[in-house]
């Protein structure tokens, strides 16, 4: 069933405060690479880990807005769809940290990656999920902001996937994609809450990132392999859901309507 975004505004105020077990703290970005009981029980939020060659301002490579935005995420998702999320035996989603090269990466129908104007692929990695993708994975990349992160960012999948075969397009709000379950009549620019608390409205990096972007790479059938939200923190809305109450209200609900059915999307496709 659709739902507008006010019902599901309305849905997590109530979440939140019913959910302690959804705020989990920060610590040192340790990898967390799947064991034998991982897979094939229900859905596992798949991060990627890359090799970062450069900086980004607020930027932490692979482990960007991790690993809350995957357990909190995870939460939402088995709260808001039928789907059976998988979780451990101390009852925390079953998250995963996934490097391109393992054979794991076959296990997982969703990849998700940030900060990734900061990465270099090696031909091993690009080998690998050109492979992953055409053979029907879904690659979500969020949170880089401005010209020159984007850049790279082309530079980078560009050897995935040739434009000239796989051209980067934008996505209209008319996409499958943002009518899923929630309807999205607005791409949303979601700024860090760092970066809010520090004075910035929405744009990270003033004028260079002042309009956000939805943007995709998709198969000879039309289905999209690669999703890039640019210019705006989708994750971040997810990761602090529960620390400040004006930054929920504002972004939060929008946050996790676009990341449903992203997911649902990527699922289903």
């Amino acid at each position: 069933m659709r739902r507008g975004i006010v019902a599901l505004a309305a849905f997590l105020i109530v979440a939140v405060a019913a959910t302690s077990a959804a705020q989990f703290r920060r610590g040192r970005a340790l990898e967390r690479s799947p064991r034998a009981t991982t897979f094939g029980n229900g859905f596992n939020f798949c991060r990627g880990v890359y090799t970062q060659t450069r900086s980004e301002p607020g930027g932490q490579g692979w482990s960007t807005d991790y690993p809350d935005a995957d357990l909190n995420f995870s939460i939402r998702l088995g709260e808001l769809t039928r789907t059976r999320v998988k979780f451990d035996s101390q009852g925390r989603p079953d998250h995963v940290t996934i490097r391109l090269t393992s054979d794991d990466l076959f296990q997982c129908p969703y990849l998700h990656m940030e900060d990734v104007g900061t990465l270099t692929f090696n031909e091993r990695e690009v080998e690998a999920l050109r492979a992953w993708l055409l053979k029907g994975g879904f690659l979500w990349v969020d949170d880089f902001w401005g010209s020159v992160a984007w850049e790279e960012w082309v530079e980078q999948i560009s050897r995935v996937l040739p434009p000239h075969d796989y051209p980067i397009v934008d996505l209209a709000l008319t996409h499958p994609l943002f009518r899923v379950q929630f309807d999205v009549d607005e791409f949303p620019q979601i700024p860090s809450i760092q970066a809010w608390r520090g004075g910035v409205e929405t744009s990270e990096r003033g004028l260079d990132s002042a309009e956000p972007h939805a943007r995709a790479i998709s198969d000879g059938a039309g289905r999209i392999m690669v999703l890039m939200t640019h210019n705006t923190d989708i994750s971040d809305a997810w990761e602090r859901e529960g620390e400040d109450p004006t930054y929920f209200f504002q972004f939060s609900p929008k946050g996790y309507a676009v990341g449903i059915n992203a997911i649902l999307y990527a699922l289903t496709h």
